[in-house]
């Protein structure tokens, strides 16, 4: 990189130009987002990740910011049923879509099934990764991927606990496999 001729003491060059002035905010985008059974008419700038739009601005905290790179599966949160790492994905990008976070799987203030299940078998240590762990463990349950343990664990790896209580997660989540999908289970019992 040259340097500019004043630095090289040269008095008589003409000064370095400024460089241009940073490009102006981005523009808030209006979107209407459903989450947890609630419309949200939002504006939103466009490039908030899904993640910090539901922690920031709906205070649903729930959901964990561990790596920001979607290798870790703390953020994870069901779209339409499916699951997906909210750092990943833009908030705007989900206009219309059915968004459902660790707040939105118990039902009247009653756990869901798989909570329980998580609760009875002790499938969490510190908890930070339990959010995104029961939204995947939900899905794989309902894609009919919890067939059998080594299926369950194949399924579940995209969701890292720093703990280790791997053996219990699946333990919770294979004591729920033969039962109703998750989404049509009454609260607390984990039946239909």
């Amino acid at each position: 990189m040259a340097l500019p001729a004043t630095v090289l003491g040269d008095t008589n060059a003409e000064p370095p130009k400024p460089s241009p002035s940073a490009s102006p905010a981005p523009a808030n985008v209006p979107a209407t987002l459903q989450v947890n059974g609630k419309s949200y008419p939002i504006e939103v700038e466009a490039r908030t990740t899904l993640l910090d739009f539901l922690r920031e601005s709906l205070g649903l905290t729930g959901s964990k910011k561990g790596c920001d790179h979607g290798q870790c599966g703390a953020c994870t949160v069901l779209i339409n049923g499916r699951r997906i790492n909210s750092c990943l994905t833009l908030a705007v990008m989900h206009e219309g879509d059915q968004i459902t976070t660790i707040e939105g799987l118990a039902q009247d203030g009653q756990l869901s099934g798989l909570q329980d299940a998580f609760i009875r078998h002790d499938a969490f240590q510190c908890g930070f990764c339990t959010a995104g762990q029961l939204c995947s463990a939900t899905a794989c349950l309902n894609e009919g991927h919890a067939t059998n343990e080594s299926e369950v664990r194949e399924w579940m790896s995209g969701n890292l606990c720093r703990c280790g209580a791997y053996p219990n997660i699946v333990a919770a989540i294979l004591e729920l496999r033969r039962q109703t999908p998750i989404g049509q289970q009454t609260p607390a019992t984990g039946h239909s």
